[in-house]
């Protein structure tokens, strides 16, 4: 299974909106909307890295009000 955030950049007065339509892709487990550069964040998960980036560009980015988005995937560090 992967994890990512996804970043999201909206048009001005979108976030909310955004964060609501977000939610409805498939894949994405939640949605906030948060403050600094980016305007939302979205946790999903994908079973592939390449159903990741299915996941992203044609679900997440098709939402209308997205300007852009910053894909994060989680790492799991373990201690030497």
């Amino acid at each position: 299974m992967v994890t990512a955030y996804v970043l999201i950049q909206t048009e001005v007065g979108m976030a909310g909106e955004v964060a609501k339509a977000v939610l409805d892709v498939a894949g994405v487990r939640s949605a906030e909307g948060v403050a600094g550069p980016y305007d939302v964040i979205a946790l999903t998960e994908a079973h592939s890295v390449d159903e990741l980036g299915r996941l992203v560009v044609t679900g997440i980015q098709a939402v209308r009000g997205i300007i852009r988005t910053l894909t994060c995937p989680v790492v799991h560090i373990e201690p030497d």
